[in-house]
């Protein structure tokens, strides 16, 4: 895999920041884009643009073979049984949103129980909290161990017969937990629960199988795997989606309408009501094909270099300290003596440096390990051992800008 050649492939990348090359170290919260996924859109635009599924003419069969194109790209990506299985929308909060109104409020009741973990990004706490609101059941948490990873014991003993739903993120978007999927769905089916999966930070980053993970729902957003903001995809096992209700009517996602009762049109469109994201699923088509030719096993080979170089360099900062496994996904998080996030972000963008700082969605996580907010640096697929490099010289002269006043 060569770097330095992919790193052409991103404008934003060629350009200084406070006099600095840029280091960009933020791609969690959303990754940059190559070249082929913004012409991919530019071309959309230019040449093709209509709405789909309703015209007959050239402009609408172009947009309707992109749109759906794209879709059968998603498929094959995340090795979906059915293109059927494969749902547009807004992101990964939309699809976790949708599994939870749709298939939440209609299969869970007030003797059962949702089990999540106090990792979750609030995208995947706060439907569960307003599912169990509304219905009456109980929300559970399967507890942390120390280093920031749950045992599939602990797994067993809070999944329960009357758990109906268990969700949680494959990756950990603060701590880089990457979560046992395959066996926690075990666990979860031997319950007969379904289990939910937040794939924001996963999809990206590790070759996904739907069917090998045996999960029943699988949600990621386009913008964080090189794709546009605004898109993204909810997988759901086609039995199970076929039994749930829409949750958004209106045009597109209907069969007929009648006075008093309408039907729906069949699986996947009866979810994607309105005039869909048409260039955004173009693009998203397009970041497929960029992280399929690169080859996602060679991204993850290439991040866990990264991210053991990172854990590696960092450690070596006194005072500094770093949460979550040593096993982990390509990010960073951690805290510089009694600084404040917010100012050691502040000092290392003076150098060019963009991190993230903050509570990273993740309050109930930011309690647990008993601080208000952390930093973090996440690579991707165009960083480099000299990022890392420059975010440990950044780091010291952060140290040595606040002095003694802070440790």
């Amino acid at each position: 895999m060569d770097v330095r050649a992919i790193r052409e492939q991103f404008p934003i990348l060629d350009q200084e920041i406070n006099g600095h090359p840029l280091v960009y170290l933020d791609s969690s919260a959303t990754s940059q884009k190559p070249i082929q996924v913004i012409e991919a859109v530019n071309e959309y635009y230019r040449k093709s643009n209509s709405n789909v599924h309703r015209g007959v003419h050239t402009l609408g069969s172009r947009a309707t073979d992109l749109y759906e194109g794209a879709r059968e790209k998603v498929r094959r990506f995340i090795n979906a049984r059915s293109s059927a299985e494969i749902i547009f929308n807004r992101g990964t909060t939309t699809g976790l949103n949708i599994v939870a109104q749709s298939y939440g409020l209609q299969n869970v009741g007030a003797e059962d129980e949702i089990v999540i973990t106090p990792m979750e990004h609030h995208s995947n706490i706060i439907p569960w909290q307003q599912v169990a609101k509304i219905t009456g059941a109980t929300l559970k948490y399967i507890p942390l161990q120390e280093d920031g990873t749950i045992s599939l014991e602990d797994a067993r003993s809070t999944i329960t017969s009357k758990t109906k739903i268990v969700a949680i993120a494959h990756v950990s978007n603060v701590l880089g937990t990457i979560n046992p999927i395959k066996e926690l769905a075990k666990i979860a089916h031997e319950n007969g629960a379904v289990i939910v999966v937040d794939g924001a930070q996963s999809a990206p980053h590790l070759q996904v199988d739907v069917q090998k993970l045996d999960c029943d729902f699988y949600t990621f957003s386009g913008h964080k795997m090189c794709g546009p903001t605004g898109i993204g995809v909810l997988y759901g096992k086609k039995e199970l989606l076929e039994k749930m209700e829409p949750v958004e009517f209106g045009g597109e996602m209907i069969d007929f309408v009648e006075k008093y009762v309408s039907t729906w049109k069949e699986l996947p469109w009866k979810f994607e009501g309105g005039t869909p994201i048409i260039a955004g699923a173009v693009g998203l088509g397009a970041a497929v094909d960029f992280l399929s030719d690169i080859g996602m096993e060679n991204i993850l080979e290439h991040e866990e270099k990264l991210a053991a170089y990172a854990l590696n360099r960092l450690g070596e900062i006194e005072e500094l300290t770093v949460y979550g496994p040593t096993t982990r996904a390509a990010l960073v998080t951690f805290n510089l003596g009694d600084v404040h996030p917010h100012d050691v972000s502040t000092v290392l963008d003076t150098e060019g440096i963009a991190i993230r700082a903050g509570h990273h969605c993740a309050q109930v996580l930011m309690k647990h390990l008993d601080v208000p907010a952390t930093a973090r640096a996440s690579m991707y697929l165009y960083n480099t051992e000299d990022d890392i490099d420059r975010l440990a010289e950044g780091l010291i002269k952060t140290k040595e800008y606040f002095g003694n006043v802070a440790f």
